[in-house]
Parts: structure tokens; sequence; C-alpha cells
């Protein structure tokens, strides 16, 4: 007959402490990278710069007529001339993160 070697096991305190530590370390990664991925959806401006480079474009070419407001998603675009000059202003502004985003065009 074989005689079974006896093995160290740990006892069940330890196992539900190294449970719990387990799972807050968990927690917390879960909550920091929950963290990162909405700061960077809410910084992403991809899509309202595409549209200010587009309407740039369009006013160098002559496609669009001053003063020019338009809203596009949450963001809210005006195109101005400033004052006493020949340069014109390019502006988007998100209201619920109250994020603007300027552009000037020099001359035309």
């Amino acid at each position: 007959m074989v005689i079974l070697k006896k093995i160290k096991a740990s006892t069940l305190m330890e196992t539900l402490i190294a449970t719990v530590l387990i799972m807050a370390i968990f927690m917390v990664a879960s909550l920091i990278l929950n963290n990162l991925f909405s700061n960077s959806i809410k910084s992403n401006t991809r899509g309202i710069t595409a549209k200010l480079n587009e309407l740039e474009y369009l006013y160098i070419n002559g496609k669009v007529t001053l003063p020019y407001y338009d809203d596009h998603g949450q963001w809210t675009i005006v195109i101005e001339p400033i004052k006493n000059s020949e340069n014109v202003s390019i502006s988007a502004s998100q209201d619920n993160t109250n994020k603007t985003i300027e552009k000037t065009i020099y001359g035309k």
C-alpha cells in the first residue's frame, strides 16, 4: 500500500483573504480602465476637426457665405469675419463639456 504524502494546504481564512484581495485589485483595475476609456471617448475631436477642415476648404473655394452657423452633433460651428481685418474665424464649441476649437483663415 502506498503511503500518501502530506500536502501543505492553506486554511479557509487564508483562502478567503486572498480571494478578497484579488477581487479588490481587479475592481480597482477595472475602474481605472473604465475611466481611461471614457476620457478618450470624450476627448476625441477627430470628427469635428474633419468637418472644420471641410468648411475651411469650402470657404476658400467660395462655397460658404458668411456668417455661417451650423450644428454638427453636439458641436456648434460658427464662421465669422474678424472685425477690421480680412481674416476669418472658424470656431466649434461643445456646450456640455465647454470645449472650443478655433481656427483662423488669413486673407483670401
